[in-house]
């Protein structure tokens, strides 16, 4: 019954040290691959109608708020 408690004792102090030196800790990888996947996005260019539609939507904009 010792063994078994040395053992998960041990484990517990592994795992707190491996937090330690990584504040996710075990979301680590999650946390990487989502950054990784909103620096793809970020670094995408914007297609030519959405752009267009954009311009449009920021000029028809101030002329709403005159009325």
């Amino acid at each position: 019954m010792k063994e078994m408690s040395k053992d998960t004792t041990a484990g517990a102090a592994n795992r707190h040290r491996i937090a330690e030196g990584n504040p996710l800790g075990a979301n680590s990888e999650i946390a990487r691959k989502l950054k990784q996947y909103y620096d793809e996005l970020v670094s995408d260019n914007v297609p030519d109608r959405f752009a267009q539609l954009l311009s449009q939507l920021e000029q028809t904009e101030p002329a709403q708020k005159k009325d």
